[in-house]
């Protein structure tokens, strides 16, 4: 009763899906904080052993419902349980990852429970809320935090009066970090008899094909990312030359994406994938909000910017003022010198 509860992704090859390990380690905080319980739910076929997975993340409890009808995920058969377990056991803060399962389902969650639902969350604090007019306190409140207005503003939204308190987090935005390897937490599985109904399974996946992501920037060490002011296709090569010399991969802004300067696989920000590289080098990047949500977590960040007062040069640790088309030659030339 009033504790955290996380809804575990599975992944195609039978493993919890890393945006769900970051919400537990995440979780793990808010109820140490909270001085409550840390709960997980797994739903999907052959969920032996996943449990290895998860309790070393701090979890007291998982709550799984294992049938093969589970897997592939479809969206009736989860929703159905989640809402009877959350009707059930009435969590104070539900997480969810904002992948498209987490989408799907926690709007499904949170319609059938009447209560607030804030997505794509860049962070995630407990603090209290003074309402003035009805001249009420109340404590140790979810501060659901994401950038918005197009990123012109952090906006923290508060769920006050019902719960559970639902948001969804993008997958990097939350660190992963196993608590202790040893630790024990109790399964709970979950009794699936008499809550399903025939037209529950009506939908069936015949047949899919998932390609899988043929860039990988999330876990790339070295990234070379590139803004609008980078100024064409052509500029970005430069980009891409660099980066395979320093053996790291190629990121871009929305505004770049948007421009055509690169994929939107290679996307990173608010609306694209949050990074923490040990070097993040910012070619003609402004530093807008959204993009900064992305990979301000970074260990180095280099800004190679001709606007000496653009937002990015606030977070970086070296700023470079001039021209991509200048500057990043000269680093090409320069590294391979001193790499003889």
């Amino acid at each position: 009763m009033n504790n955290i509860f996380v809804y575990c992704e599975i992944t195609e090859e039978g493993h919890v899906a890393d945006v769900s390990l970051e919400l537990l380690t995440k979780g793990r905080s808010l109820a140490d904080e909270l001085k409550i319980k840390l709960e997980a739910i797994v739903i999907g076929a052959n969920l032996k052993g996943i449990e290895k997975e998860i309790f070393p993340y701090g979890v007291d409890f998982i709550h799984t419902a294992d049938d093969k009808r589970f897997f592939p995920f479809t969206t009736g058969p989860h929703a159905k349980i989640l809402i009877k377990l959350f009707k059930e056991q009435k969590p104070e803060i539900v997480l969810f990852g904002a992948s498209s399962i987490g989408r799907d389902i926690a709007p499904r969650i949170a319609s059938a429970l009447k209560c607030g639902l804030t997505a794509d969350c860049t962070s995630l604090v407990i603090g209290d809320h003074e309402d003035k007019k009805q001249n009420k306190v109340y404590k140790n409140l979810l501060y659901q935090i994401r950038p918005a207005f197009g990123g012109n503003i952090i906006a923290t939204i508060i769920n006050p009066e019902t719960r559970p308190q639902i948001a969804t987090v993008r997958e990097g935005v939350m660190k992963k970090e196993i608590k202790a390897e040893n630790y024990k937490g109790k399964i709970v599985p979950f009794d699936i008899k008499n809550i399903f109904d025939e037209v529950d399974f009506a939908i069936q996946i015949i047949d899919r094909h998932i390609e899988k992501q043929k860039i990988n920037i999330k876990n790339s060490q070295i990234i070379v990312s590139g803004g609008y002011g980078v100024g064409s296709v052509e500029n970005f090569k430069l980009l891409f030359d660099l980066a395979e010399l320093l053996g790291g991969e190629v990121g871009a802004s929305r505004a770049a994406v948007d421009a055509g300067f690169a994929p939107h696989e290679r996307q990173i920000g608010q609306t694209g994938v949050t990074v923490r590289p040990k070097l993040y080098i910012a070619c003609g990047i402004s530093g807008a909000v959204q993009h900064s949500a992305g990979m301000d977590e970074s260990s180095k960040i280099i800004s190679i910017n001709t606007d000496s007062h653009a937002p990015i040069n606030h977070i970086a640790d070296y700023t470079i003022n001039g021209s991509v088309d200048e500057v990043i030659p000269k680093m090409i030339k320069y590294y391979k010198e001193n790499s003889k």
